[in-house]
Parts: C-alpha cells; sequence; structure tokens
C-alpha cells in the first residue's frame, strides 16, 4: 500500500523545529489553486510505513547478494564516518582554493593512489559512474587520434564477451563498433582481431578478467595487436576487484581504464546511486583530460586544466563525497590490504566453483578469477527449468540472485560474484541452496517454475513493468 492511500483527513505531527526566520507569503498568482494532496498520517503511521518498506528491501546488510560483475560487497561503516566529517560536507565548489586545501589534497591522493593501482600517469575524478567513464575513455582516444590529424579511425573493437555498455558508448562517441568473437575457451580470437585491425581502428573495449570471470591469458599480445595497427587500448575497469594489487592495466599494455568506485572500492552501490568512475591515463593521453585537475606547486595545491580538455564531463569535481569514501578504503587497507582483498575475492569464486562444478555446468574450463559462469541450458533441455527459475529459487531463501543471462554468449547464464566480503559459513549455505535447487529441479520442477512463493510478491509481469512503469500515483483512480 503507497502512503498516499493511509492515514486520515486531519491526523498529523509536528516533526519540525519551529521557524526561526521570518515567513513569507506569496501573492495569488504565483500559489496553488488547490492544497497539494499530501498524505494526514501520525508519526507512528510514517515511522511503520516506512519500516515495513526497508523490510521489503534487501541489500548486502541482509543477505548473500553474489551479483556478478557488479562486486555487491559490505560497504565498511568508516567510509560514511569520514565522508560525514564537516570539512568535506559544509563546503561550497566554488570556495577560493586557499579555503579547501584539505579536500584538494583529498583529490590529489586519489588521483595519485588510482594512478599507482591503476599503472596509469593522470586521472580524472569527474566522471560521475561507469558508462560515464567508458564515454569519457573513448572521447580521450578520439580526441588523440584527431590531433594527430588521423581522423579515418572510426571503428572500436569490442568482444562478444564485453559489457554491455561498451558498443553503446562506442556509438555515442560516433564510432562504429565491431564484435570480437571468443574462442572455444573464453579467451579474445586473436585470428578474429588480428582480421579486424586495420588503419581504421580507433581502438579496443576490453575488460580483463572478462564477464567469464578468465583472465585472458593472451593480454599482453591483444594490446600488442592493436597499437601495432596504431590504435589505442581502452581498459573496463568493472572487474578490477580481482586484481587490484596483483597486477595493473598499464602494464598490459592499456592506454586508458574507468574505474568503479562504487564496485571495487567499496562505496555504495545501487539505489540509483550516486557513483564515480574516474578515468586514468597515460601521459600521451592527459592534456585532453577533463578539468578540473590538481596539482602541486611551493605555494600549495591549485586547480588547473589539462591543455587540450575534451571539456566538463561533470559539473565541478565528480561525486566528492563518493571520491572520500573510496579514500577511506584505499587508506584502511593499504596496498597489501587491497591486494588481499583481491586474492581474497578470486579464493570465494573458486571455492564455491568447485564445490558446484558436479551440480551445474560450469561456461569455461579451469580456474576463475573473481566470479564463475554457470550454463544452465543442460538443466532447463532436461527439466524444464531455466536460468531465472533457478534464480527466482533463490529467493525464498534469503539469497539474491545472481546476473541472469549474462554474458550473451552464455544463453542460459548465471553469473555468480561473491567478492572477499563473505565468510566460508554464507559461502557452504549458498552452495547447499544452489545443490538443492538444481535436485529440486528434477524432483518438482513446477515448484521452481512459480518461485518465490516467501516474498512479499511473486513474479511481476517484468516485461510490462520494464516497458509501461507506473511512475506517478493516480488520484482519479480512486
Amino acid at each position: 500500500m503507497l502512503v498516499f492511500e493511509k492515514g486520515a483527513p486531519g491526523r498529523g505531527m509536528q516533526i519540525l523545529p519551529k521557524c526561526d526566520v521570518e515567513t513569507v507569503s506569496f501573492g495569488e498568482d504565483v500559489s496553488r489553486a488547490e492544497a497539494p494532496r499530501l498524505p494526514e498520517m501520525s508519526e507512528s503511521e510514517v515511522s511503520r510505513h516506512y519500516s515495513d518498506i526497508a523490510r521489503r528491501c534487501h541489500g548486502v546488510n541482509d543477505g548473500f547478494y553474489p551479483l556478478g560483475s557488479c562486486t555487491m560487497k559490505y560497504n565498511p561503516r568508516i567510509n560514511e564516518v569520514t565522508a560525514s566529517l564537516p570539512g568535506f560536507t559544509e563546503i561550497h565548489p566554488l570556495q577560493p582554493e586557499n579555503t579547501v586545501q584539505g579536500c584538494l589534497k583529498a583529490i590529489k591522493d586519489t588521483e595519485d593512489a588510482l594512478c599507482a593501482i591503476t599503472g596509469m600517469d593522470a586521472m580524472t575524478l569527474q566522471p560521475a559512474a561507469g558508462a560515464h567513464g567508458e564515454f569519457t575513455g573513448l572521447l580521450l582516444i578520439k580526441a588523440y587520434h584527431e590531433a594527430r590529424g588521423d581522423k579515418k579511425r572510426t571503428k572500436i573493437l569490442v568482444p562478444d564477451s564485453a559489457h554491455g555498455t561498451n558498443p553503446a558508448s562506442a556509438a555515442m562517441n560516433g564510432c562504429s563498433v565491431v564484435s570480437i568473437p571468443s574462442d572455444e575457451d573464453g579467451y579474445v580470437d586473436l585470428d578474429a582481431l588480428r582480421a579486424a585491425a586495420g588503419d581504421d581502428v580507433a581502438g579496443l573495449m576490453l575488460t580483463n578478467p572478462n564477464t567469464v570471470g578468465l583472465f585472458d591469458k593472451n593480454i599482453k599480445e591483444i594490446t600488442n595487436i592493436i597499437h601495432e595497427c596504431g590504435g589505442l587500448c581502452y581498459y573496463d575497469g568493472a572487474n578490477l576487484n580481482a586484481i587490484m594489487g596483483v597486477v595493473r592495466p598499464g602494464d598490459m599494455g592499456f592506454d586508458v581504464v574507468h574505474l568503479n568506485l562504487h564496485k571495487t572500492f567499496s562505496t555504495p552501490h545501487g539505489g540509483g546511486g550516486p557513483g564515480s568512475g574516474p578515468v586514468g591515463c597515460k601521459e600521451k593521453l592527459a592534456q585532453f583530460l577533463p578539468s578540473i585537475l590538481v596539482e602541486e606547486d611551493a605555494d600549495g595545491l591549485h586547480m588547473t586544466k589539462a591543455a587540450d580538455s575534451i571539456g566538463e564531463m561533470k559539473n565541478f569535481y565528480g561525486n566528492f563525497l563518493v571520491v572520500i569514501k573510496a579514500l577511506t578504503y584505499i587508506a584502511s587497507l593499504g596496498a597489501e590490504g587491497l591486494k588481499e582483498a583481491s586474492q581474497n575475492a578470486v579464493l570465494n569464486a573458486n571455492y564455491m566453483m568447485h564445490k558446484l562444478k558436479s551440480h551445474y555446468t560450469m561456461a569455461c574450463k579451469g580456474i576463475c578469477m573473481h566470479e564463475f559462469v554457470m550454463d544452465i541450458g543442460d538443466i532447463k533441455d532436461a527439466t524444464g527449468v531455466s536460468a531465472m527459475d533457478i534464480a527466482k529459487g533463490l529467493l525464498d531463501y534469503g539469497i539474491h540472485p545472481p546476473t541472469m543471462y549474462f554474458p550473451l554468449i552464455v544463453h542460459e547464464a548465471l553469473m555468480v560474484e561473491p567478492t572477499e566480503t563473505e565468510t566460508r559459513e554464507t559461502l557452504d549455505h549458498a552452495v547447499d541452496v544452489f545443490i538443492e535447487l538444481a535436485e529440486r529441479a528434477k524432483s518438482d520442477p513446477e515448484a521452481l517454475h512459480s518461485a518465490p512463493h516467501n516474498t512479499v510478491i511473486g513474479r511481476p509481469d517484468e516485461v510490462k513493468a520494464a516497458r509501461q512503469p507506473v511512475l506517478k500515483y493516480d488520484f482519479a483512480a480512486e
């Protein structure tokens, strides 16, 4: 029941302090003709309403959340405490530089840390999300080629295991997209890549480890092929949680990278944001970065703009408080802690995959990185139970479903990413549930077709919800 359907006329509460400034009345020409139809409720009704809503939500604070490629891991509370400090919250983006030296230092420290982690030479914190970072990185690549008079480079090569935003970002940048197939082992098909690499290629967009959870064993050869044809290499940092502190994109041969602070660096993820997608690059691309960049000299920290900047990607400095949360995470763990986080993420994924491989078909053989993909195709053929059915069945056990039907190269895919923040007991429980669902698919497939059974709602019409969303309350229907 919506809040508009609760309460009664004349009911109310007082939760605001007495106004301590002069009240102002507006003339009838700018006033509403009738009062807004706001719900009239007591304080206890409001409190219960929002508590009920909270119980209907599921997040990492409620239970296991193995959403593949999204790194839905626990966000340490210290991040929130740091980002709530008055020195960070009570500032204005137009203050004089000498009054915000601490904030500029936080920005520069974050830029320096992210450069060290990725092997890049310069970093901008402006982009507000991963896809925003992708678009920014591609603009850098485009600016680089145009500055050299090489305007014929209009193709972006994208492996078929890429995130869906990659080809969309390339198209938004005015480039045509060429899909590169995977080989039978799940890696980039080198012969297909060589065939596509010509003098019209602006660059390659690649995620490594890829969306099947594999670290491409040919990564140096891949980046060399692109560089030999004059293109640049873009690294999608969505899966950095698998390699942080172990290997750097810059050392693999990548020229530009975006990071997801709301994934790898434990700032809140979900609920629409806010996110942060910093972009780093090698020195040859630094002159094109969006402003504002922070530089230090004998007089302190100053804001500067790159010589041939592509322009602003967002107002001011990006989502500053999200950056503070990420810096807190980096400072709390340190270099060794960040490396251990990645190693534990890989360990947890392989632990689950090993326990499940005799019950589910794995999309790729061998050791995975931070995530693994199960192919439910054979179960569906034998029982009629789909990946969607298994995912819905997990809800009855308080487990959020993994990513479904992605990557597209695995038709009945379930992509599981346990992250490093889950205990062995949690992983064992999840494994037991997956196994129980696999057995139920054989013994009682109808029970899975109609799952979930114990949640607030059953199966909504997801197609209708996507194509015909109801976004406002209809008073006329009362």
